[in-house]
């Protein structure tokens, strides 16, 4: 009798256990599922983008994260053999790139760029005003011609950008990204037209972001400390391994894009690790 009872204890025991497992991997798989359909629904998909400064450096970064990732990309450059060279290279990543010889500082033509990325992806989602130079004189010594192709590229280009693509990111309700620089916070000797420029990117763009909110357009402005890129006349090489690599840049914009619409990240100071 006794041995009868342990045996239906036993059992019953077993019978728990195994109801207790059933349960637990119920819920682990319906919490798989869960979060698997959230990082779906922040994966951008069948959108399309539009990047100033897209020939080299940190546009051409941003082009090959965002092409590598599914979404359409449209980039703009001065100079039609730069942008002709860059649209083939970001073809090895995707046939959904379109390059544009466009200025931006020339609303027209900025404009026309729109206008041709709607025609061949017939949308636009995202637009990042990436174009940019740096001229790095006493001031004494900087020209008004300096100061003033620094002003009309770096603040007056981003103005131009936004002007002419507003009226699409209103119907896609899309998201305006802005390429400043931690010089837009910190000034230093030799730069007082280019901190001048990049003060004026991160005012300019935490104003608009206000202003087109209540569209349900998002805005964030990045301010990167030292990438590797050909800015200034640097040539890329080993010896700029500590800093922000281009496709940092792009993995940076394409986490700002995937996360959840309640958030807003509106200033993002970006730096390296452990500056040379």
């Amino acid at each position: 009798m006794k041995q009868k009872t342990e045996k239906l204890l036993r059992n019953s025991l077993k019978n728990k256990l195994l109801i207790n497992l059933s349960i637990y991997k119920a819920l682990q798989l319906k919490r798989f599922c869960y979060f698997r359909e959230l990082k779906f629904k922040s994966m951008p998909e069948n959108k399309v983008a539009y990047i100033t400064g897209g020939t080299k450096g940190i546009g051409f970064g941003i082009a090959r994260i965002l092409l590598e990732n599914g979404i359409s990309v449209a980039f703009s450059g001065r100079k039609r053999d730069d942008v002709e060279k860059a649209e083939e290279d970001l073809k090895k990543y995707s046939e959904n790139v379109l390059g544009i010889v466009s200025d931006v500082r020339n609303l027209e033509s900025e404009k026309e760029a729109v206008k041709y990325t709607v025609a061949k992806f017939g949308r636009l989602d995202f637009v990042i005003a990436n174009a940019g130079l740096g001229i790095f004189k006493p001031v004494d010594e900087l020209s008004a011609q300096e100061w003033n192709d620094m002003i009309e590229t770096n603040l007056t280009g981003v103005f131009y950008t936004l002007k002419a693509s507003v009226e699409e990111l209103k119907k896609t309700e899309g998201y305006y990204i802005t390429v400043s620089s931690l010089a837009g916070a910190n000034f230093f000797e030799n730069g007082t037209g280019y901190n001048a420029s990049k003060f004026g990117v991160v005012g300019f763009t935490q104003a608009a972001m206000i202003d087109l909110r209540k569209y349900n357009i998002k805005s964030t402005v990045i301010m990167p400390g030292s990438v590797a890129t050909n800015f200034n006349g640097n040539i890329p090489s080993e010896k700029d391994s500590w800093k922000i690599q281009p496709e940092d840049m792009g993995n940076l914009v394409l986490d700002i894009l995937k996360m959840n619409p309640r958030v807003l990240p509106s200033k993002i100071e970006f730096r390296a690790t452990k500056p040379a």
